[in-house]
């Protein structure tokens, strides 16, 4: 499925779940990036495919209207009570992957459409319920300029120019096929083949200077089937040596930090004592503020400093 398909399918299931009362297809083609520039003929067809292609994967999608006169003007909408998941139990090692996916979507391009399509929809005079939300509003925590067109050309197999520095380098033009973008130890990074070096290379994100402009066609090269891109991040960037943080972790939270813990030791009974193996302090410092209150770091202090400044910024005390 395209990048743009994705996004389309995304805002009409939130068109559609953020409003109590049915959406008439006029308006739904005016909230919905991806329908308004369509002639009539063109937004019929593809709505009535994105609706079957909700409903082939469970999305219920209700037909009605509220309009006791002219009932025969059809409108569409997502109950919350079918569309809501049950209440899912999770062992400690599957909640952590949840949470750790759930940090890893922040600010992405999705957010920004998502508020178009609820801004339009209150335009046009309709009631919205974003709480509905909960749950589906993508994010994405990359503070990198490059990392949308980069994931862009990814999804795309776009090839991609851009400027590269290395710290104490002269600055550099490269020629990118891009495969992947991974985070790795805390950081970004692009791998692709460097047509320039006709080698493959990997690129922190940060390090990307400038805009990254497209360099040919989508679907212009293949990916390698046999590429291992975690492999390929161990042999250029090795893990650091691994020193250990003692914290303090409230009863029945920081499962993520249990998962990795070396050992855990109960206090008493609201509190736990963790060893936790770590490589580069600024990425667990970020894990251990995502958990707020529940940890407290004991040692090492730079981690320590690291977590205080972090809370105060998420609390916007810049004291």
């Amino acid at each position: 499925m395209s990048a743009r398909k994705s996004e389309r399918l995304m805002n009409l299931v939130i068109a559609l779940l953020v409003t109590p009362s049915y959406l008439s297809k006029e308006r739904i083609r005016h909230a919905v990036e991806g329908y308004r520039d369509q002639n009539d003929e063109a937004f019929g067809r593809m709505f009535e495919r994105d609706k079957e292609e909700l409903r082939e994967i469970g999305v219920e999608i209700e037909t009605g209207s509220h309009d006791a006169v002219f009932g025969d003007e059809l409108g569409y909408r997502i109950r919350r009570d079918a569309f809501e998941l049950p209440e899912i139990s999770l062992e400690p090692d599957e909640a952590a992957v949840v949470g750790l996916a759930a940090r890893v979507w922040q600010q992405a391009r999705l957010a920004d459409a998502t508020q178009s399509a609820l801004l339009k929809l209150r335009a046009a005079g309709q009631q919205v319920d974003a709480s509905g939300l909960t749950g589906i509003e993508p994010r994405l925590a990359a503070s990198e300029p490059a990392f949308e067109p980069l994931w862009d050309a990814v999804v795309s197999r776009t090839p991609v120019t851009f400027t590269y520095q290395r710290p104490g380098h002269d600055r550099t033009w490269r020629e990118v096929e891009p495969w992947s973008v991974l985070s790795w130890h805390g950081r970004w990074y692009l791998a692709g083949r460097d047509r320039g070096r006709d080698a493959p290379r990997m690129f922190r994100l940060s390090r990307v200077v400038g805009e990254v402009t497209p360099a040919g066609a989508a679907g212009e090269y293949d990916v390698p089937e046999d590429l291992d891109v975690e492999a390929m991040a161990t042999s250029l960037f090795p893990a650091p040596a691994a020193s250990t943080a003692v914290l303090r972790v409230r009863s029945g939270a920081g499962l993520g930090l249990r998962r990795r813990a070396a050992s855990e030791t109960v206090e008493d009974d609201r509190w736990d004592r963790l060893e936790v193996p770590y490589g580069m302090v600024g990425e667990l410092a970020e894990d251990v503020v995502s958990y707020g209150p529940d940890v407290v770091v004991l040692e090492p202090a730079e981690l320590r400093a690291r977590v205080v400044d972090g809370l105060r910024r998420l609390a916007g005390d810049d004291a």
